[in-house]
């Protein structure tokens, strides 16, 4: 289950992936990745199973092909740290796609544009589109809308009882959206929303408002 919005009189599918597809400009947005976390750890002895790295590309896949955007538009951190074996997967699946492949750099991209260039992914400090501004990390513009990463925002949800669960989510305020992780093995970072703020989570293979 998606969850449509509208900002700026523009229209926004929120996945739950954690991706945005942008239906004006058939732009599939995607933020923090971290390819090559999960060989990274394994190398150092971690106990995640191989299976695990190919989740990513999966993911990825599925949401592309449900879509079909002209253009897919990666918000910082593809990759985690340096290359690995993992820069093979991608490299073979940028070859399988047929979109536009564009990398706003993360403060983990160190892995040089020219070796994304070199398979046809353009890397770039930051996209202004039609009064919105793509980032990584969340900024505040005057004129523009933000979209941005970074943060892997989540919201704790209680029970009835002292139970509690962390869920990804997306966040958004007057200014600015943040996407969720992407990536199947990362972290998140627990947001305090004001109330006029919305968060829509990531449940049960949906999105879903929650009040704030």
């Amino acid at each position: 289950m998606t969850q449509e919005i509208q900002i700026n009189n523009q229209h926004f599918v929120l996945h739950p992936t954690g991706a945005i597809f942008w239906q004006e400009q058939s732009a599939l947005l995607v933020s923090d990745v971290h390819l090559g976390k999960i060989s990274h750890f394994r190398k150092f002895g971690a106990a995640v199973p191989r299976s695990a790295i190919l989740k990513n590309f999966e993911l990825l896949n599925s949401c592309a092909d449900h879509f079909e955007p002209k253009l897919i538009c990666f918000l910082g951190d593809l990759f985690h740290s340096s290359l690995n074996q993992e820069w093979h997967y991608f490299e073979s699946w940028v070859k399988s796609r047929g979109e536009k492949i564009i990398l706003v750099e993360g403060n983990h991209d160190i892995i040089s544009p020219l070796k994304y260039e070199g398979i046809g992914v353009r890397v770039v400090a930051e996209i202004l589109l039609e009064g919105f501004l793509l980032t990584h990390h969340p900024e505040q513009r005057e004129g523009y809308f933000n979209f941005s990463g970074h943060v892997h925002p989540a919201i704790k949800l209680r029970g009835r009882g002292r139970q509690s669960v962390r869920i990804p989510c997306f966040y958004r305020n007057e200014k600015q959206l943040v996407l969720p992780a992407f990536g199947t093995f990362t972290g998140s970072h627990v947001l305090q929303p004001r109330k006029s703020d919305e968060v829509y989570a990531l449940i049960d293979n949906g999105v879903l408002k929650v009040p704030v």
